[in-house]
C-alpha cells in the first residue's frame, strides 16, 4: 500500500501552419481535493518559446524559472536569441542531471515555439530527461487520453491559427468533461513569427460548447 497523493491536469500543444498553439487547464489537485483553481500552467520563456507543466506544481514552477534564467544567460553570453531546440536541450540537461539523484523533478513538460530553421514545433520532456520532438500535437497529464482522442480524430495538416485554437479548446474540453483532475477553464497561448500571445482565459461554460465543424 502507498500513501502517495495523486495529482492531475491536462496540457496540450498543436503545430499549425503559421504558429504553435499550447494550452492547459487551471486546476491543481491533491487526491480528491481541489487545492487551487487559478494556477497558470503555461509559462512564457521568451517571445517565441512557451512551456507547459504537468505534475508537481512546485517542481514545474521552479523549472520554468530555471529555464528562463538559462535562456537569459545564453542570450547574454552569445548575443544570439535562443531558439526552441536550444531551450529543449537546456531543459533536457537540467532534468537529466536531477534525474540521476534519488529525487527527480516530478513533471512532464511541453515546450512549444520556433526552432532554428524557423519552423514551429513541440518538444516533450519527462522527469529523467527524455526529449522528443513532435511535429503535429501532444498532450500530457491525467486528461491526456481524452485529449489525444480529439487530436487523432480531428487534427489536419496546415491548420490555421483559428482552427488550431478551436482544436486545443475541444481537446481540453473533452478532458474537462471526463477527468476530475482537470478543470477551472482553459489558458491558451499562441506563438507565431510575431511573438508570444496569451488569450483571455476561456471559462468552462464556454469551452465545453466548442464543437467539431
Amino acid at each position: 500500500m502507498t500513501n502517495e497523493v495523486k495529482k492531475g491536469t491536462t496540457t496540450v500543444g498543436v503545430v499549425c501552419k503559421d504558429c504553435v498553439v499550447i494550452a492547459a487547464d487551471r486546476r491543481v489537485s491533491m487526491g480528491y481535493l481541489i487545492s487551487n483553481k487559478e494556477f497558470e500552467k503555461v509559462f512564457k520563456i521568451s517571445d517565441k518559446i512557451a512551456l507547459t507543466i504537468a505534475g508537481t506544481a512546485a517542481d514545474g514552477q521552479m523549472l520554468a524559472k530555471l529555464l528562463k534564467a538559462e535562456i537569459d544567460l545564453y542570450r547574454l553570453n552569445t548575443g544570439i536569441e535562443p531558439t526552441l531546440n536550444v531551450a529543449a536541450s537546456l531543459m533536457q540537461n537540467i532534468l537529466f542531471s536531477q534525474g540521476k539523484s534519488f529525487i527527480p523533478y516530478l513533471v512532464q513538460l511541453i515546450l512549444g515555439g520556433v526552432d532554428e530553421k524557423g519552423d514551429f514545433a513541440l518538444y516533450t520532456l519527462d522527469p529523467l530527461g527524455s526529449c522528443i520532438k513532435e511535429t503535429k500535437y501532444f498532450a500530457t497529464g491525467s486528461g491526456s487520453p481524452m485529449a489525444f482522442g480529439v487530436f487523432e480524430d480531428s487534427y489536419e495538416e496546415n491548420l490555421t491559427e483559428e482552427k488550431g485554437i478551436a482544436l486545443v479548446v475541444r481537446a481540453l474540453s473533452a478532458a474537462l468533461k471526463r477527468d476530475m483532475a482537470t478543470g477551472e477553464g482553459i489558458d491558451v497561448v499562441v506563438i507565431s513569427q510575431e511573438g508570444f500571445k496569451r488569450l483571455e482565459k476561456i471559462p468552462v461554460e464556454t469551452s465545453v460548447k466548442f464543437k467539431k465543424e
